[in-house]
């Protein structure tokens, strides 16, 4: 499935494919995941425990409390199964402020 990596401490967002929760897991880089919804069926996924752990880089979509370390942006549906990211990534770019 499509989505996005977001790399705060390279300020970049490149597009990534997801096969499973796995996947998720091999790009943050921890097995604590914590969700936010970014509308319509569009899930941000990052460590839970990122604050704790002093991951480099910080970043913020739109007013959601800030993340410390990398995050997965991906399509979810109504049941939580993964799905494309219907977000382009011009669109995600502008909702992304690095800090």
């Amino acid at each position: 499935m499509k989505a996005y990596l977001i790399d705060p401490e390279q300020q970049n967002i490149q597009h990534i494919d997801i096969a499973s929760r796995d996947d998720l897991i091999s790009h943050i880089g921890y097995e604590t995941l914590e969700t936010d919804s970014l509308g319509g069926n569009d899930t941000l996924y990052f460590d839970e425990e990122c604050f704790l752990r002093g991951a480099s880089g910080r970043f913020q979509i739109d007013k959601l409390i800030p993340v410390s370390g990398k995050g997965v942006i991906i399509g979810t549906d109504a049941d939580g199964s993964l799905q494309d990211v219907t977000l382009s990534l011009d669109e995600l770019k502008s909702r992304v402020q690095y800090l």
